[in-house]
């Protein structure tokens, strides 16, 4: 399977805001110049307009309507459809008379063109394409009762979804599915971009995400400072300086990956080679001395030495410009006397992998490293559960960060990153579940060190390598998702940063 094609990222804002903060922009809207029948008449037809270029064939329209302003946009897109000659039916959920006054001017406008609403029994079988306005950005409680049997129905048709500002079921600040969600193939987030949609489960479910601002002017945005900030390699990899015409490698940086206890070398090398094509100048890897000798045979550019005690470190350490420590270390008495030597020193430096098993056990804060959980060592981390760290990923970085210190990297689908700047959280909008394989996350962790080796700041460090192996994780994924290994990431990451060391 393919991966699903995504918008270019430069086609959306960078700006991610939660629900309230989106209500309270679109009150304002409301306040300033746009009536809200007009806002509701602007969000239908940006969705219709969307519905028409990304699925052209489309004649068996089926809309979904709930009592919220997400049915007012459904009736909007209903008409328009109706209006291009459309075959198009309009399935209604919840109380008639809940409707908001702009909701109900909509309803009102699409029966006065002769069109019906009938209640949800079952989903009609001639169907094209469903338009999912439900429900929207307000929804706390899982969905019950015939709600959750309508999303059920829905996703088991397999169809064509188009979801309106948010699919039916997904929490908008959290990306959390709320008991059931509808599983869309496209969304059109309307006024400011959820943050939902980016993390967790909402690169799911809500498939290709799409932006109408519906014209709200700019000045209104400085209402709002975003909650976050959506990242992507167009926009990080201004953080990577070009290489000057008469740079050398101690120019780039001296890399220093510490890991690979007997029966994991396999996660040190990843690093490092990972590291080498990031850029950086020298590598070197310390690593057990039982395989020590066959680390680099097939990549020489790799210094590697066999490390039997603590103290054998010490020459390594000094040369380096930074560390990461972690993959394949192990958690016996060889790795921890590792991991307790390079704690000693001050180089910039990075915990991964096994690395994050002793913090959690440890408990030690610091603000000059960088952490890269993915969710069970987070949980293990927070001593809380995989679900409850999945549940609520911005409240899990958070509490990583105020744990833990330094600057965190919260793996995963739609991966975060906060530092100890005054920056909103980063939430990676690149990457694809075939990069759901053994040493993907060693890979990472090479490539952001070379950057904090090159001499970025942890943030950027962070920020530009997440970005980095998302990018070269989507060029991988292109001859598909499945059977996509560590290594094919590591082979696309060197013409991608080309686009950054070749710019005038």
């Amino acid at each position: 399977m393919m991966p699903r094609p995504l918008p270019a990222s430069d086609q959306l804002p960078h700006a991610l805001y939660t629900a309230a903060q989106v209500r309270a922009l679109d009150r304002a809207v409301i306040a300033s110049h746009c009536p809200g029948p007009e806002l509701m008449e602007r969000a239908g037809q940006a969705a219709y307009a969307l519905l028409r270029r990304r699925w052209p064939e489309a004649q068996r329209i089926l809309v979904l309507c709930g009592p919220g302003n997400n049915g007012g946009d459904g009736y909007v897109v209903a008409r328009l459809a109706r209006g291009d000659g459309l075959e198009v039916q309009v399935l209604q959920l919840g109380e008639e008379a809940r409707l908001s006054p702009e909701a109900r001017g909509m309803l009102d406008a699409w029966r006065g063109m002769g069109g019906q609403c009938e209640a949800f029994r079952q989903l009609p079988q001639r169907v094209d394409l469903i338009v999912d306005a439900l429900l929207g950005i307000g929804l706390e409680r899982p969905l019950t009762g015939e709600w959750a049997a309508l999303v059920e129905t829905v996703n088991a048709r397999r169809l064509p979804v188009l979801a309106i500002d948010i699919p039916s079921g997904l929490h908008a600040d959290t990306g959390r599915v709320l008991g059931m969600a509808v599983r869309a193939t496209a969304t059109i987030s309307f006024i400011g971009l959820k943050q939902g949609l980016f993390t967790g489960a909402g690169p799911e479910y809500s498939g290709e995400v799409h932006f109408a601002g519906l014209g709200v002017p700019a000045r209104l945005y400085a209402r709002e400072i975003p909650e976050a900030r959506r990242l992507d390699w167009s926009k990080c990899a201004r953080l990577v300086p070009p290489r000057r015409r008469d740079a050398h490698k101690g120019d780039l940086g001296h890399v220093l990956v510490v890991g690979g206890a007997p029966g994991f070398s396999g996660a040190a090398r990843l690093a490092g080679e990972g590291a080498l094509r990031a850029g950086a100048g020298l590598v070197s890897v310390a690593t057990h001395p039982d395989h020590a000798t066959l680390l680099n045979l097939g990549r020489p550019e790799l210094m590697v030495r066999g490390i039997a005690r603590p103290a054998e470190l010490e020459p390594l350490l000094a040369r380096a410009t930074a560390v990461a420590i972690g993959p394949g270390l192990g958690q016996d008495v060889w790795g921890q006397g590792l991991l307790a030597a390079v704690l000693e020193v001050g180089k910039p430096l990075l915990l991964d992998a096994d690395a994050l098993n002793w913090l959690a056990r440890a408990r030690v804060r610091r603000e000059d490293w960088i952490l890269t959980p993915h969710p069970g060592e987070a949980a293990r981390m927070l001593a809380c559960s995989t679900t409850e760290v999945q549940g609520d990923r911005f409240l899990a970085l958070r509490r990583l960060r105020d744990e833990y210190g330094g600057t965190v990297i919260l793996k995963g689908a739609g991966t975060l990153i906060g530092g100890s700047s005054r920056r909103p959280p980063g939430v990676c909008s690149q990457g694809n579940p075939g990069m759901a394989s053994g040493g993907s996350g060693d890979v990472l962790a090479g490539i952001v060190a070379a950057f904090l080796a090159r001499g970025l700041m942890a943030e950027d460090a962070a920020e530009a390598g997440v970005c980095l192996h998302g990018a070269a994780g989507d060029a991988a994924a292109r001859k598909g998702e499945q059977g996509m290994l560590a290594t094919d990431l590591i082979a696309a990451i060197r013409p991608i940063l080309n686009q950054v060391e070749t710019r005038p």
